[in-house]
């Protein structure tokens, strides 16, 4: 499940995905605009930072960029960064893998089988999409809806 954590993460990194190159955002401008907490965020924004996909400066002009386009940062990775493996269950996880201590024999084991199917399909949609598509979407799907109403 998706914690308020990757939530409020995924916002942020979306938000910063907008704003202009060259120019930053301020925490409070985040945090106000997406309604989350100011000190939540900076706790989220700091493990953005030290994973590499935020850049932060202090003192006038500062604020929080992105260290990379928007184009070369995926969802996965900024969830996997704030929430860990995608996978439900440890046995099924690539990055974070570990046998679970109950299992007599993971090759034969149903409930590994498919939740390593889920862990494949939440990595097919999240490891596909990059910042830059998610920033497109609302605006896509808005003219999308308005023509569809309009045919109506």
């Amino acid at each position: 499940m998706l914690t308020m954590k990757g939530k409020y993460g995924l916002k942020a990194m979306l938000h910063l995905a907008t704003v202009a190159e060259g120019q930053r955002a301020l925490s409070e401008e985040i945090a106000s605009a997406h309604n989350i907490s100011k000190k939540f965020l900076d706790t989220i924004l700091g493990e953005l930072r030290a994973a590499g996909m935020v850049q932060a400066r202090k003192g006038r002009g500062g604020g929080y960029a992105l260290a990379r386009s928007p184009g070369e940062i995926r969802v996965g990775h900024i969830l996997r960064v704030l929430d860990g493996p995608l996978a439900p269950i440890p046995c099924a996880s690539r990055t974070a893998y570990r046998r679970c201590d109950d299992c007599r024999d993971e090759k034969t084991c149903s409930v590994r089988r498919v939740m390593l199917e889920v862990r494949n399909a939440i990595s097919a949609v999240l490891d596909e999409k990059t910042l830059a598509e998610l920033v497109v979407l609302p605006s896509t799907f808005d003219d999308d809806v308005r023509e569809l109403i309009s045919n109506i």
